[in-house]
């Protein structure tokens, strides 16, 4: 896969809030890398050379069960960084999460190096990975309440609302097995209660997407 644009111009186009100086740096020591969707970014025990600042595409994270089970956590958008990433690199920790590229994914390498010279030397990286950090916490603290407090189909719900509204777009290109993935139910729960929210006039079941009419 080859990336649309420049380390500079993904910075500008992405990152307009980070300060001249700031751009330079990462600049002159970052790097491109792309990933293909289905690709693995990231495992569990793998230690960071550098912290990845998404520009293209979708990448997902999730925790590993001993059994080999999935537990959704979170997406990451272009724009956005992982957090845990920012914080097993900065102490040199190896990840506790698997990360893999929903889409065709393109990222920005940042070297570890570089971690405490940014924080110490440049506001605007400082108060973006604050930022990260509290963007991340808000969307697990929805996890966990979705987890705890809502039913199967108020989740189910919850997800596909989100998913439409990050995606932009009515076409939901996820398979009931991944939602159930994501969910941690089985599949033949999934598909029942969509049948069900087809039913009231929710969405459309095609064969290979979702059609979301909320």
């Amino acid at each position: 896969m080859a990336h649309e644009l420049t380390v500079p111009q993904y910075l500008n186009q992405l990152f307009p809030q980070f300060e001249p100086s700031l751009k330079e740096k990462l600049i002159a020591n970052c790097s491109i890398k792309s990933f293909e969707a289905g690709e693995v970014l990231m495992t569990p025990g793998q230690y960071f050379r550098s912290t990845m600042l998404i520009v293209e595409g979708r990448v997902k994270l999730y925790r590993q069960g001993e059994d080999g089970d999935e537990f959704f956590m979170y997406y990451i958008e272009p724009g956005g960084a992982c957090a845990l990433s920012m914080i097993c690199a900065a102490k040199q920790e190896t990840s506790e999460v698997m990360a893999k590229a929903v889409e065709n994914t393109v990222a920005l390498l940042i070297p570890i190096q570089l971690m405490d010279e940014l924080m110490r030397e440049y506001k605007t990286w400082y108060y973006f990975v604050l930022e990260t950090y509290r963007n991340r916490y808000e969307e697990l603290l929805l996890m966990v309440d979705n987890i705890a407090f809502k039913s199967m189909d108020q989740r189910l719900e919850f997800y596909l609302k989100k998913q439409h509204e990050k995606l932009r777009s009515r076409e939901l290109n996820i398979t009931h097995q991944e939602i159930a993935n994501d969910l941690s139910t089985s599949r033949e729960v999934i598909s029942r209660l969509l049948k069900k929210m087809e039913q009231r006039g929710d969405l459309l079941l095609h064969r290979n997407y979702i059609e979301w009419n909320r």
